[in-house]
């Protein structure tokens, strides 16, 4: 999308005093962080490689192009040359604020990559001083910020405000350390194959499938028509999704489309989920959204074009069937995290607009106690019911 303001540039410093507010650490989710490559030797140019817009394919699988290490637990990059880091300018916020910063990108203010943008900016007009009562996680060390942050504003509480995937790890963060916290749409014209190679070598995405311990209203599916041959004879059948095929880089054998031990440890992680509780004295509140029609059962294939070969799902564009949600997560699916939430709100939205959202605004000052309780209506609940006015 393209609009609102036609400046290029803007004067967004939080100022010299810090007002009375316990800090603000943001967590953003999955492909929500800029990502550079920087070379290992002391030659070479950093080079920004999520998210861009010139040339983004080219450097995405040259750069990007990675396979999961289950000894580590990390996705390392097939490009041993370079390493894949997270910017740390403004206080780390620089890397989830626009995330294609290009001159242009800004004069024409393309709000598909304004990601906290405008958050940001609502939060320091409201008195919060970047670097020191508003800070971001950045992908690694949410311990180590949190620390931070606890410090910086002399003992206070540190109020999280986490988007998509973001929650998932604050999660995973309040599992393996609660002793710490009790005392404190679009690819960006990198293409769909190029982008599914990284999705295959993810722990993130495995962590985000459809949790099986869930009690679904309907449980989420993945089915294929197959076309058979046999004695001269073509059946098809609609079965489950047979995973195979694999892909060459420099040598390397990487499997797809789908890796056996990345989803033995992030069942692990799931377990983990299952299981975890808030401590005593942390308040929960959820906003999620509504009103667009949201992917849900996958279909590959259909009874007049079956599927030939498993290989060929890899390369074939599914059909879907919808539920409410924010275009990306369905609203059941956003609301399933197990706390007993103080309060959730559904708005009406996309997944990533929510975060330009001014009836999100409202309720993230309500629940921050920095404003008066807005009048406007919109879809709220005490714990789960979405649809309670």
């Amino acid at each position: 999308m393209v609009g609102g303001k036609w400046w290029c540039f803007s004067d967004r410093s939080s100022g010299d005093d810090v007002a009375d507010l316990d800090p603000i650490l943001l967590v953003s989710g999955v492909g929500g962080t800029i990502l550079n490559s920087k070379p290992k030797s002391w030659f070479g140019l950093t080079t920004r490689v999520w998210v861009r817009i010139l040339l983004a394919d080219l450097e995405f699988r040259k750069r990007v192009w990675s396979l999961y290490n289950p000894d580590t637990g990390y996705t390392e990059a097939l490009d041993d040359s370079s390493d894949i880091v997270v910017p740390q300018d403004d206080y780390g916020l620089y890397a989830i604020d626009i995330l294609d910063p290009s001159f242009w990108i800004k004069c024409l203010h393309m709000t598909d990559v304004y990601h906290f943008h405008d958050m940001i900016d609502m939060l320091v007009k409201c008195g919060y001083k970047k670097g020191t009562t508003l800070i971001d996680q950045a992908m690694d060390g949410l311990k180590e910020k949190l620390e931070t942050a606890y410090k910086a504003a002399g003992g206070r509480k540190v109020n999280l405000i986490s988007h998509s995937m973001g929650g998932l790890l604050v999660s995973c963060f309040i599992s393996l350390h609660s002793d710490f916290v009790e005392g404190l749409e679009s690819y960006f014209f990198v293409s769909r194959w190029s982008m599914h190679q990284l999705l295959v070598e993810c722990p993130s995405i495995y962590e985000m499938l459809p949790n099986p311990e869930f009690k679904w209203k309907k449980q989420p599916k993945i089915v294929v028509w197959r076309n058979y041959s046999e004695n001269g004879e073509d059946s098809v059948k609609l079965e489950s999704y047979d995973p195979s095929g694999s892909l060459e880089y420099n040598k390397k054998t990487i499997p797809l489309p789908f890796n056996s031990s990345i989803y033995a440890w992030a069942s692990s992680t799931r377990d983990m989920l299952n299981n975890v509780q808030l401590p005593l004295g942390i308040a929960f509140y959820n906003i999620y959204g509504t009103s667009m029609e949201t992917p849900f059962d996958v279909c590959y294939g259909s009874e007049t074009d079956p599927i030939k070969d498993p290989s060929e799902i890899c390369h074939t564009m599914p059909e879907y069937s919808y539920v409410d949600g924010d275009g990306t997560v369905p609203a059941e699916s956003a609301m399933a995290d197990g706390f007993a939430a103080i309060e959730r709100a559904g708005i009406p939205g996309a997944h990533r607009a929510l975060l330009r959202d001014e009836t999100v605004f409202l309720y993230l000052r309500k629940w921050l106690g920095i404003e008066e309780q807005a009048s406007t209506r919109v879809k709220t609940s005490k714990v789960v019911d979405g649809d309670s006015t």
